[in-house]
């Protein structure tokens, strides 16, 4: 009786492999025979699609802006990327980390932008904004930036958050993680 226990299971993990394996080889091939190498994605409605970029829009340039006020603009103001400060190094690099995923964020916001035509034309000027934040991540790691520099991201920010209000698409701060900035 007690080897009946084993052989029990033995059969049930045999039968539902079994399944698995029917079951992915029937979902494998279509009814045409044809061997495109890339499914085709489903329709979406187009309200839907720019539901779904606001959405994105809000949340990158939200994160965007979270970043560049906790990690750039609040320690610039109180003092803390001066030489002699207490942290500066670490504040640096929280800087330059913090640079860098701005402009990523902006760059990806302004992307999700193209997906609502109110939104495409409120941010569309503002793409060279971003294009120039590109390197003042490494600025901001090094100690190089000045007041100049803080003061392009919070012109660029403060140009993504009065564009996606005007489009319908309040953008608040939302301060992101540490391992988040880290990649």
């Amino acid at each position: 009786m007690p080897s009946s226990v084993p052989l029990r299971r033995l059969f049930v993990a045999l039968l539902l492999s079994c399944t698995v394996l029917v079951g992915a080889t029937a979902c494998g091939k279509g009814s045409s025979g044809s061997s495109s190498s890339s499914p085709t994605p489903s329709g979406t409605a187009s309200a839907e699609k720019q539901k779904l970029a606001k959405t994105r829009f809000v949340a990158n340039a939200g994160l965007a802006a979270g970043a560049t006020y906790q990690w750039i603009v609040k320690p610039y103001r109180a003092g803390t990327f001066k030489k002699g400060a207490d942290g500066r190094k670490f504040a640096l690099v929280k800087a330059g980390l913090a640079g860098g995923f701005a402009y990523n964020r902006l760059k990806a916001a302004a992307e999700n932008a193209k997906g609502d035509p109110l939104l495409s034309k409120a941010v569309a000027p503002l793409t060279a904004g971003i294009e120039s934040l590109k390197g003042l991540g490494n600025k901001l790691r090094t100690g190089e930036a000045g007041a100049g520099d803080v003061s392009a991201f919070e012109n660029v920010i403060s140009g993504i958050k009065d564009a996606g209000k005007s489009a319908g698409a309040e953008v608040k701060d939302k301060v992101p993680s540490a391992s988040q900035l880290g990649g």
